[in-house]
């Protein structure tokens, strides 16, 4: 590995939020699955878990839609909701769905600072109630149109470039990257120690 491609690894493995995670529910096309992905890595987003209980596991990605982002993600696959829920608490402190429900917080009100997940349901009918059932509370995405939803790589874009917000100004990105998340990051992408 050269010199400048283990400085640019090091300099994207800084930025990883440990406490970030995305969780996605039955998503039908793997293209969402792919561009949601590439939006995670563009925030540092290492942790996306895909949960698929009422479909298949998917084979593989949109390679076109994630320009290779899977390869630099940790991917989670499940096909159980609570084993998926149980490593969710192990990592998480909280866990919010998208769901426009009459107690649902808006996305600009959710402290994103804190170790969370936050979970997008499937194109045709958003997340499960046995998922919201599981989680911690629901958000929304504030929208002023007649169509009250958007695409699901688009809702979660959304949201977690939220999250980079909050976590810029909070500091975050600039914390020490010496932690054994880190430092797991550094032997699978072969960078060795800092």
């Amino acid at each position: 590995m050269t010199h400048e491609r283990k400085e640019k690894l090091e300099n994207v493995i800084r930025k990883r939020q440990e406490g970030l995670g995305i969780v996605l529910e039955n998503v039908f096309d793997p293209h969402n699955i792919s561009a949601v992905m590439r939006s995670c890595d563009a925030v540092g987003i290492q942790d996306v878990y895909i949960l698929n209980t009422k479909i298949p596991r998917h084979k593989k990605w949109g390679a076109k839609s994630s320009s290779s982002a899977a390869k630099w993600l940790s991917i989670h696959q499940y096909d159980n909701a609570a084993a998926c829920f149980a490593d969710l608490r192990n990592r998480y402190d909280q866990v919010f769905t998208t769901h426009l429900s009459s107690g649902a917080e808006t996305l600009y009100d959710l402290d994103l600072t804190q170790r969370v997940a936050l979970v997008f349901g499937n194109e045709r009918s958003g997340v499960s109630e046995e998922i919201r059932v599981l989680a911690d509370g629901n958000f929304i995405i504030p929208q002023v149109g007649i169509i009250q939803s958007l695409n699901i790589s688009v809702a979660c874009a959304v949201s977690i470039y939220e999250a980079f917000r909050q976590r810029s100004m909070a500091g975050l990105y600039d914390q020490p990257a010496d932690s054994e998340y880190h430092r797991q990051l550094r032997a699978e992408w072969g960078t060795g120690e800092i």
